[in-house]
């Protein structure tokens, strides 16, 4: 039994409890308290940290690569596929603001796009598609030329089987886990409190209030709830059009002589690799098993990290000797669309979710709309 104290401070009925202490739930709790200081809220997390994306990404600071922009533009259209470059862009921006650059790692190293021969796509189209991407982009990133071919860095950096180079300057790096860091404790010092260890198995409205049935044998009460599990909504909210999606990464040991710095892509976004301290880390692959990959469970397995060993060995690092340090996977939240699925989705109920694998970048202005329209 939990003692009075506890009952009247840790466990005492809040304005708002935020499920989900990732990224979105973080901002979503910084922007809330910004608006109105005298909110009480609360965050609940089921696990000791965020255990989905949010520490188990590959830490880009990017908002789309050529190839991926245009898959988009042809499957949401031009307009949908602006709105979300610029939510990621505005985000990214957000969290420079926020935060130093030494303490979250960040780094405006640049990032580049691989175009190899299997993907078929010529000089003069790569060429035309970067024009009329860069025309559309200028109003958001502000540059005449966001993107920019750089064939003359491919040998430089020891690509082999790479017909082209894609640079764009305004991507960075970031240390994940320190940024998550840094946002818990800055809601914690506005006076947020964050429960970890606490799963919900159920909530309705009671009374007026909205009541979380939970593992502890104590209920919380709230005025409102925001759920921010990502690809974990889905367990909560069976309605929501939100699927899992594995992402599976590794890393090198140290490599005595890495010739390039920054983020790279691939084959619309669907590999991704950057410099770790002298390593290399590189994930994605789930486009070879899109259905095995649409899962919760956080194993690796020997398909896309042989896959991903492969694209390492034979295109990233060819003929160098390397070891393996790191394996991990963590679980981005998809669906039918791109964009983040932000609604009331009854009285008091909110969700704020599904971040595509672009969770870093979205989730402040995702936060932004959090505030907007909970309070």
């Amino acid at each position: 039994m939990f003692s009075i104290w506890e009952k009247e401070s840790f466990y005492a009925p809040k304005d708002i409890v935020i499920v989900g202490s990732g990224f979105v739930g973080l901002w979503s709790a910084y922007f809330l308290k910004k608006k109105d200081p005298s909110l009480s809220i609360t965050i609940i997390d089921r696990g000791i940290i965020p255990t989905g994306a949010s520490t188990r990404n590959a830490g880009f600071s990017c908002f789309g690569s050529v190839t991926e922009l245009m898959a988009d533009t042809l499957n949401i259209g031009e307009d949908k596929m602006l709105e979300l470059v610029e939510m990621r862009y505005r985000g990214l921006k957000r969290i420079r603001k926020t935060f130093r650059s030494s303490d979250i790692a960040y780094e405006e190293a640049g990032g580049y796009e691989l175009v190899t021969p299997y993907q078929g796509i010529g000089i003069n189209l790569l060429r035309s598609n970067i024009d009329w991407l860069n025309q559309r982009l200028k109003g958001i990133t502000g540059k005449t030329k966001t993107f920019q071919v750089s064939d003359s860095k491919i040998s430089q950096f020891g690509f082999r089987e790479v017909n082209h180079l894609i640079e764009n300057k305004l991507e960075g790096e970031l240390h994940s886990g320190k940024l998550c860091q840094k946002l818990l404790q800055l809601v914690q010092s506005l006076g947020v409190t964050v429960l970890n260890n606490i799963e919900i198995k159920h909530f309705g409205h009671v009374n007026g209030r909205i009541e979380l049935e939970t593992n502890v044998p104590t209920n919380l009460y709230c005025n409102k709830l925001l759920v921010c599990t990502n690809a974990f909504a889905k367990q909560l909210l069976p309605d929501l059009d939100v699927e899992p999606a594995r992402g599976q990464i590794l890393v090198t040991s140290p490599l005595p002589s890495l010739k390039w710095k920054g983020t790279f892509h691939y084959d619309e976004g669907f590999y991704y690799f950057r410099d770790l301290h002298n390593r290399v880390l590189l994930g994605g692959a789930r486009n070879k098993a899109f259905e095995a990959e649409h899962t919760y469970d956080l194993s690796t397995t020997a398909l896309i990290q042989d896959e991903l060993e492969r694209f390492l060995r034979e295109v990233i690092l060819p003929g160098q000797d390397l070891q393996i340090e790191y394996r991990w996977s963590g679980i981005m939240g998809t669906g039918g669309e791109k964009k983040p699925v932000l609604r009331e989705l009854s009285q008091n109920i909110f969700c704020a979710v599904r971040m595509g694998g672009m969770g870093v970048a979205l989730a402040p202005q995702v936060g932004k709309w959090v505030a907007k329209n909970m309070i």
